[in-house]
């Protein structure tokens, strides 16, 4: 079975993590949220903590409620998870009279998210749809990653049998995450960073998006050169089964 706790970390920093992201991509969505300054705390008893922040179009995730004006409170991991399936309705801890901007903003904003990370096939075939999908759902695949890493058994398992060091992720020509382990905790960071331990590359952004929908085999793509891995083959073993679990748990 999932592990509830993990899952409220996935949904947090993977799922409404990958809003700015999003926004980044998606005209639609920095529309929503051009003429706001305002931001949503989300805290879970026992798991995690995060704030959106939305400034005129823009909007990034920081760790910690202190400077929220919204506080969306859950009073267990089960309770937040509900909310990102649509059966758990929270009521503001803090800033109800903000209301407003959860009904008309927030809510609109997530179902977008939810119309790009599962897309339709007739939504796949206008190009522009298709990249800013793929590269949505890379963003939440690799944060993922490291949330499945930090807090699911099995995952955790894997991360013990990493060595310090960075891993580059790459959709070649379009975008790289960075998986950075410290003491087998781990971290993705989406910031360019020179130097890494080992890498896996995807060849294009089309080979990347079967392999996400499971339409490709891993292992062949590897075997035909689809996918090009190197430095650290161990690090890249342990990161490739930890990504087994994404699928698991992203279902």
């Amino acid at each position: 079975m999932k592990d509830n706790r993990t899952l409220s970390y996935i949904n947090l920093f993977a799922i409404l993590g990958a809003i700015p992201k999003l926004c980044q991509e998606c005209d639609e969505a920095r529309r929503l949220i051009e003429n706001d300054e305002i931001s949503i705390g989300f805290s879970v008893k026992n798991g995690p903590r995060a704030t959106l922040i939305f400034d005129k179009g823009e909007c990034k995730m920081v760790e910690g409620i202190e400077k929220c004006n919204i506080k969306l409170s859950f009073s267990k991991p089960e309770k937040f998870n509900g909310m990102i399936d649509g059966t758990v309705t929270p009521i503001p801890s803090k800033g109800f009279t903000k209301i407003g901007f959860l009904l008309k903003k927030f809510i609109p904003l997530t179902d977008l998210l939810s119309k790009y990370l599962r897309a339709s096939e007739d939504d796949l075939k206008d190009e522009k749809f298709f990249k800013t999908s793929t590269l949505v759902m890379f963003y939440v695949i690799t944060e993922a990653m490291s949330q499945i890493g930090n807090q699911d058994k099995v995952g955790m398992f894997s991360a013990s049998n990493i060595v310090d060091g960075i891993a580059r992720i790459t959709i070649k020509g379009e975008e790289s995450a960075y998986i950075v382990c410290d003491d087998h905790k781990l971290k993705t960071v989406h910031l360019h960073i020179d130097d890494y331990t080992s890498y896996m590359e995807f060849a294009d952004i089309n080979l990347a998006r079967a392999l996400f929908d499971g339409k490709v085999n891993a292992v062949s793509a590897v075997g035909l050169g689809n996918v090009r891995i190197g430095g650290m083959v161990s690090m890249v073993d342990n990161l490739n089964r930890i990504l087994d679990r994404v699928s698991y748990y992203l279902a």
